[in-house]
């Protein structure tokens, strides 16, 4: 796997010209996703299908020649896989029952756990199979607090309420589901990984709701279990950290999380990226609305980036995920000015 470019650059390497991928490159923008969607059924049965999965996660390779493809799941195939029930709706997203206190708290019974998710490292076995050997393969899971907003709250919040009065009022109560949520997390990247997956992500996308006090103790010290816990069952597993609205202390997450490298949202200045470049690999940050916008406006902010990015290691990707109403021609664009 040495053609790797995605893992020569989370290695530490500086390319004269960086892997890209996208998050949500495989999705709504495509057409060929919209009719594999329209006839998988429910969202959950979609990435519970190991062959619809495989394909879903394959499109965007097969279209755009990315450097890694990234498995067509859910961040809330965890609590689902903890025997949550879980459903999404348009217009609304995903629906949890919410947990609402200690009592509600499920247990994790790795078995019974393996077994809901089992499918899902079927697809990491798929698309590995499938996949050139220059094109990596990327497992993810959402993190703790990110995973824990959902359930506390039920489903997407504008303001975390629900959330941060557990972690304030019963930190201990709080940490308990924090606790079952990191075994959980361990548990279902490593069987990603057995199956075939070559590096993993941590998604901790609503980092930025965590108070300024909490965030050591809810975003960093889960995260950091998680990656000692890994890189105890696979030492050379490279691990990308995703603290979305983590601002200033994106530095301080990277230190004491230990990732091997940063994915860095729309948010951060470049130069703050330079400097965190100088410590580890860095990933990111192009506007995902510049991606839509396309024209003059995509060229400009890509050339800023990849001048930016041009002295160290480096991983071109968006600030978040691509938007539904992303022209495939102006990815397409994206791919060959990065490439060109």
């Amino acid at each position: 796997m040495s053609r790797s470019l995605l893992l020569r650059a989370l290695a530490g390497e500086t390319l004269d010209t960086p892997p890209i991928w996208l998050m949500r490159q495989a999705g709504r923008y495509l057409p060929e996703y919209r009719e594999l969607r329209a006839r998988a059924g429910s969202f959950v049965d979609l990435c519970l299908s190991p062959e619809l999965a495989a394909e879903v996660t394959l499109q965007p390779i097969r279209r755009f020649g990315f450097d890694g493809a990234i498995l067509f799941s859910d961040i809330l195939m965890v609590p689902y896989g903890l025997g949550r029930p879980l459903r999404f709706e348009e217009g609304r997203g995903p629906i949890l029952e919410p947990v609402v206190d200690r009592a509600g708290i499920p247990a994790y019974d790795a078995d019974a756990f393996h077994k809901v998710l089992a499918p899902i490292y079927e697809t990491v076995s798929r698309v590995r199979a499938a996949l050139a050997p220059e094109t990596a393969l990327i497992g993810f899971a959402g993190a703790p607090w990110t995973v824990a907003s959902y359930m506390v709250e039920g489903g997407s919040s504008r303001d975390f309420a629900a959330l941060k009065l557990w972690a304030w009022r019963d930190p201990e109560g709080f940490g308990a589901l924090m606790d079952v949520l990191v075994d959980a997390t361990v548990g279902y990247l490593d069987r990603q990984v057995r199956a075939g997956a070559q590096v993993v992500k941590l998604f901790d996308s609503w980092a930025g709701a965590a108070p300024e006090t909490q965030f050591e103790r809810w975003v960093v010290q889960p995260t950091a279990t998680i990656v000692r816990r890994l890189r105890e069952i696979h030492p050379d597993l490279p691990v990308i950290g995703f603290a979305r609205g983590a601002g200033a202390q994106t530095r301080g997450y990277g230190a004491a999380t230990g990732v091997t490298a940063l994915a860095l949202d729309s948010g951060i200045p470049l130069a703050m990226a330079c400097a965190l470049q100088a410590e580890r690999p860095v990933q990111g940050n192009l506007d995902p609305i510049a991606l839509v916008a396309g024209g003059d406006a995509l060229t400009s902010e890509v050339d800023r980036i990849l001048e930016a990015m041009a002295g160290g290691p480096f991983v071109f990707n968006l600030g978040h995920g691509i938007v539904p109403h992303t022209p495939p021609e102006h990815v397409a664009a994206l791919v060959a000015r990065v490439r060109g």
